[in-house]
């Protein structure tokens, strides 16, 4: 068994871009933490703030129980995720809680400024985590971890970069057999149709998600998938380990 951890900025990103592969994994036994950075405050034209993210944290919650996960919040905000030591050492001490061997988490450039903070932040705290004299400043404080941990990116959204150029990944994971439980996971998160379609112009997120998931997986010669990108600096560890746990039946290279 195998700790796994998926972090990513807001609300439905990681059931957007890693939901099917986190499902393959829990169904083979692993365990699987989900955070996200912020509780989505600004995710709304109804509610204020506070009600939003608390309809936000309930429905993260919800998904990551359809695959037996975990969820916790970082409680940033939206928009308010800064690379600093402050923000640096929130997520340390995460990874020295949660304690993965596994990382997955956003893209290091994407559409979105939260999302690429996410991603320096993460990147930065599997480095410090296991350094004993980086301290967190927590009142309770947890050990450092044994090693630095295996980190994966995820795609971007649409699989481009802010000027539309394509960021390929290393691999597609197959998510066709878990495709339905990928959408009912995307589904929890209710309060969020109204909200995308007078802010990005997307009138449903669920087929946004098909488009993007069919698109990565054409990319490999399949029907569905989800891109990961292994991390390749030093000294992170370079053994294919989300590669190996899922296999060769559903790990598929580019074509």
């Amino acid at each position: 068994m195998t700790r796994i951890l998926a972090i990513h900025a807001h609300p439905d990103d990681v059931e957007i871009f890693a939901g099917g592969t986190l499902a393959l994994l829990a169904a083979r036994g692993h365990n699987i933490t989900i955070v996200t950075m912020t509780p989505g405050d600004c995710g709304s034209t109804e509610y204020s703030a506070e009600e939003i993210a608390s309809i936000r944290r309930r429905e993260a919650g919800a998904s990551a129980a359809l695959i037996g996960a975990t969820y916790r919040c970082a409680e940033f905000r939206d928009l308010a995720i800064f690379n600093d030591h402050e923000s640096r050492r929130r997520v340390t001490e995460i990874l020295r809680d949660v304690r993965p061997e596994l990382v997955l988490t956003a893209p290091p450039v994407d559409y979105l400024c939260d999302h690429e903070i996410t991603s320096v932040l993460v990147r930065d705290a599997c480095f410090a985590a296991p350094a004993p004299n980086y301290s967190t400043g927590s009142l309770e404080p947890k050990p450092p971890l044994p090693a630095i941990p295996h980190l994966y990116f995820m795609d971007p959204a649409g699989g481009v970069d802010r000027e539309g150029n394509p960021v390929l990944p290393d691999f597609v994971v197959n998510i066709e057999s878990v495709f339905e439980l990928k959408k009912e996971m995307l589904a929890q998160h209710r309060s969020q149709r109204e909200w995308l379609m007078k802010q990005h112009g997307v009138d449903d997120y669920m087929i946004m998600m098909e488009e993007w998931s069919r698109l990565a997986g054409r990319r490999a010669g399949i029907a569905l998938g989800e891109g990961f990108r292994r991390y390749k600096g030093h000294p992170y560890p370079q053994t294919p380990l989300l590669e190996q746990l899922l296999g060769p039946e559903l790990v598929v290279p580019l074509r």
